[in-house]
């Protein structure tokens, strides 16, 4: 992607591009808040509404996501999989994850089954995934769902 191209993610927003950047990539890399932020933001002469940080993180998010896939470090051979129901915005849905040996996370996906057709979609995101080593191990639970996937 070209300068220009990136230049265009940030035409005619308020804040300079770093400062997105920055507020964008605090957000998701630590365990800060929305209104932790416009505070941090504030402390350093920024007056940031949380709502204004919130459509950053939506908006830019998953630009930077894409962008960092393919640096981040490979996970080892030994998977871990697992799926618990959790309350999001309001609805309860299944997140599926998987770590390896060292607890780094591989991947996650949230899902409104837990049945073979979200294990399926969970693995194919997991194993085509660039930065994932291809697993020497996988170890699950005793969710049905699987022991359909590995005798289809």
């Amino acid at each position: 992607m070209n300068l220009e191209t990136t230049l265009n993610l940030f035409k005619w927003k308020h804040y300079e591009a770093e400062i997105i950047l920055l507020t964008v990539r605090w957000y998701l890399r630590y365990i800060l808040s929305y209104r932790d932020l416009a505070e941090i933001m504030s402390e350093r002469g920024l007056d940031i509404a949380p709502s204004t940080i919130m459509r950053w993180v939506h908006q830019y998010g998953p630009e930077l996501e894409k962008r960092v896939r393919p640096f981040l470090k490979s996970t080892n051979d030994s998977y871990r999989v697992d799926e618990t129901y959790i309350k999001v915005s309001g609805q309860w849905k299944y997140l599926y994850r998987g770590v390896d040996s060292e607890g780094n996370t591989i991947d996650f996906m949230l899902s409104e089954h837990r049945n073979i057709h979200a294990a399926k979609r969970f693995f194919k995101k997991v194993l085509s995934s660039p930065h994932n080593q291809s697993p020497r191990v996988i170890t699950v639970d005793k969710n049905h769902s699987y022991l359909q996937q590995y005798n289809n």
